[in-house]
């Protein structure tokens, strides 16, 4: 077998799984939307969700087009850079928007008739509701492995006549495409829904008690379109660049033989691609296993994703010993897969105990909030941080059994791995927005109390799905971070037989352990900000309309949805920007300066190190303040859903208002500033991988007047035996 072949059963994979998303697209599209008012209601969320998408990609295509044009320059300015890199650049950039404006083109159209189906049944909402995730999930991974298998059939066999390295440098662009979209849908789909959410809130609930999605409530419409663009579209390019950039790794690692011979390079390149490609096909199998009964409490509820999710995962492990055994690979390879599999199905677990509503840290916070807020915020914080304990050892074993099996290649198939089940894993995801929504569409149109009381239920395994995805997504983030800069390492050409001592004591290294620390804490607070001074914004508009219109309160009037729609898209894409050019010029600069350096005491003080460093510092950081925010987050929202179900006085009581007051807080942590992290720490790699090298040849060029930097180098060891596949 090729490595052609192995992307052309890519390419077929990927095309399996968009018409299975075209399949799911039509049965959701053909469920009954519901009576005129529900219809009327669902075309408003639709108008300002496609308002803002619209917008948003406008003001990322000319971020996109420029950085296009700096990467061409380069291919003028040096044969290290190839502009077919531009072009794989692109390719990923309008892939990764693709998936998600189709992926949000479905959510809002499936979320009024998951009201109406829950108005038949519990088990057929909850099928139309997971059917719209599917065609999210299907849609991210299909796109991803056909964009890449395409541009490596190019690349090998009419570009670079064979050359896998050039091709898998140039491949790297893809990634970056990917990231850049993702990182300003993310931010700014997050800024959106967040300040939608939060101002809805403290105003409806806390000020004027009347209940969550209440028609009367200016910015209901905005809150709910905020669902989408921000937890559909946002999350869709965040997994979309997880799951393309620890394709490329693993390819870029394995023409490096980063752990692997010689001799099993070609089909060591393939072996990632097939996992992928299997993984679309099982995904698919078991997504149809999904399904429940009528007064299903949220234990089964719960239940029946895992069957879907378990199932998944549980083929795709017997696909990766069968794979790697018709590739002839050895079998210390498959582990090191695997243990990525297992990895993030043990992190989608753990994230699930800590957030659920079913299970004793949520429901502990929610006992807190006798206390007040102020204890519910006190304790919803320890919770965040302690629940960083079990993903921080997983990833930790899941690492040391990937390399020690295959090396920094066994890595990168470890994150391979934990996204190989992606197409099902961001469906379960995908599922929360639009039950969230239905509900919402469900208060708004006065439906029935039992409709309600089913929406309500399949929001609430939202709210845990959501939270679980969260988890999986930062989980696969960090593991794909790490494959990144294993990739930068071996593309900067840095010799391992360094010594500890040499590594750690050189202050270009600890410093960019410092900046790569701090960037996650200043993109953090940037996000942050912007979610507060949007939701300033919205609280004051919501304020002056029960001010001003006459009769609005007693719902007698009809809000202004609109405007508030208009404040939050505006908000949103005015303070995206600066959190996505910082994330973006901070590698660029230190690579420029590193580049200056060379020759000249500025070398002394920046270098390639600095860089590398500054992939660890924010790697650990960021992971770890990724999961405390985003499962913080969580718990709040959870035990605010936790109390309204009943427990400690139920709505409208003063526990009540304290655990509303906590997922407010909660808000910005769990979608906007947790999420976003996941994208920063993937952009720092692969800004430095693409342009990699570049900075390699710069520092060899003058490495025998500078043995200050790039020789990262030490001096020769004596020779050993040579290295097998294992070690």
């Amino acid at each position: 077998m090729t490595i052609v072949t192995a992307a052309i059963l890519g390419v077929i994979a990927s095309l399996v799984g968009l018409g299975f998303a075209y399949y799911q697209r039509t049965f959701v599209l053909s469920q009954s939307a519901g009576n005129e008012k529900m219809q009327q209601i669902s075309r408003a969320i639709q108008r300002g969700a496609q308002a803002f998408l619209s917008r948003e990609y406008r003001a990322v295509g000319i971020l996109v087009a420029l950085v296009a044009v700096i990467l061409v320059v380069l291919s003028f300015l040096t044969p290290s850079m190839s502009i077919w890199t531009a072009v794989a650049f692109v390719s990923g950039a309008s892939a990764s928007a693709l998936a998600g404006y189709f992926g949000m083109y479905i959510a809002v159209r499936a979320n009024v008739r998951t009201t109406q189906a829950s108005s038949e049944s519990l088990n057929k909402g909850l099928r139309v509701a997971f059917s719209s995730g599917t065609v999210m999930g299907s849609i991210v991974v299909s796109l991803s492995l056909l964009g890449i298998s395409l541009l490596y059939i190019l690349f090998v066999e009419a570009v670079f006549g064979g050359n896998a390295t050039q091709a898998s440098s140039a491949l790297a662009g893809f990634g970056f495409g990917g990231t850049a979209i993702a990182l300003f849908a993310r931010v700014g789909g997050g800024i959106y829904t967040k300040a939608a959410d939060v101002g809805a809130d403290l105003v409806g609930k806390t000020e004027e008690n009347i209940p969550e999605d209440d028609p009367r409530n200016p910015a209901v419409i905005a809150d709910n379109v905020g669902d989408n663009v921000g937890d559909v579209a946002g999350m869709g390019s965040d997994l979309f660049e997880s799951y393309a950039s620890s394709i490329i790794a693993a390819i870029s690692l394995a023409v490096a033989g980063g752990g692997i011979a010689d001799a099993l390079e070609v089909n060591a390149q393939m072996f990632p691609i097939m996992v992928a490609a299997a993984g679309i096909v099982v995904s698919i199998v078991a997504s149809f296993l999904v399904q429940t009964k009528e007064g299903a409490t949220q234990e089964m509820l719960l239940g029946s994703l895992r069957t879907g999710v378990y199932s998944a995962s549980g083929l795709v492990a017997v696909a990766i010993f069968l794979l790697a055994a018709l590739l002839g690979l050895p079998i210390e390879v498959s582990v090191a897969t695997l243990a990525g599999l297992l990895a993030g199905v043990l992190i989608g677990y753990f994230t699930e105990y800590f957030t659920s509503g079913t299970y004793k840290p949520t429901q502990t916070l929610a006992q807190a909030s006798a206390g007040g807020p102020a204890i519910v915020i006190i304790r919803g914080l320890a919770l965040g941080m302690m629940s960083t304990l079990a993903p921080v050892l997983i990833v930790v074993m899941a690492t040391l059994v990937a390399s020690a099996a295959a090396g920094l290649y066994g890595i990168a198939m470890a994150a391979v791995g934990m996204l190989s089940t992606l197409g099902i894993t961001l469906a379960t995801d995908a599922y929360g927005p639009v039950a969230d929504n239905a509900g919402g569409i469900a208060e708004m149109a006065g439906l029935p109390k039992e409709v309600r009381e089913r929406t309500d239920a399949l929001d609430a395994l939202g709210n845990t799905t959501a939270a679980t995805g969260k988890g999986f997504a930062i989980g696969s983030a960090a593991m794909t971070a790490l494959a990144l800069s294993a990739a930068v390492i071996t593309a900067l050409g840095l010799n391992e037989t360094l010594t500890i001592g040499e590594v750690l004591l050189d202050p270009r290294l600890i410093t960019g352990m410092f900046i790569g620390g701090l960037l996650p804490f200043v993109f953090s607070a940037l996000t942050m900000l912007a979610v507060g001074n949007a939701a300033q914004g919205i609280v004051q508009e919501v304020r002056r309309q029960f001010r001003e219109i006459k009769g609005l309160r007693e719902g007698t009037a009809e809000p202004d949805y609109e405007t508030c729609v208009g404040i939050s898209t505006d908000s949103a894409l005015r303070q995206m920007l600066l959190p996505g050019i910082i994330a973006v010029s901070v590698p660029m600069l230190l690579a420029v300066l590193t580049v200056l350096g060379q020759g000249n005491i500025l070398g002394q003080f920046v270098g390639v190190k600095t860089l590398v460093g500054m992939l660890v510092g924010s790697l650990i950081s960021a992971f770890m303040l990724a999961v405390m925010m985003s499962n913080a987050g969580g718990a709040w929202d959870n035990a605010k859903k936790y109390i309204e179900g009943g427990q400690l006085g139920g709505k409208g009581s003063d526990s009540h208002k304290a655990a509303v007051v906590g997922d407010t807080v909660g808000d910005p942590f769990k979608d906007t500033s947790g999420p976003s992290l996941n994208i920063l720490l993937k952009l720092l790699a692969i800004v430095v991988l693409v342009i990699a090298p570049i900075l390699r040849d710069v520092t060899t060029s003058t490495s025998s007047a500078t043995p200050t930097d790039t020789a990262i180098t030490a001096p020769a060891p004596e020779a050993t035996p040579e290295a097998t596949p294992g070690n």
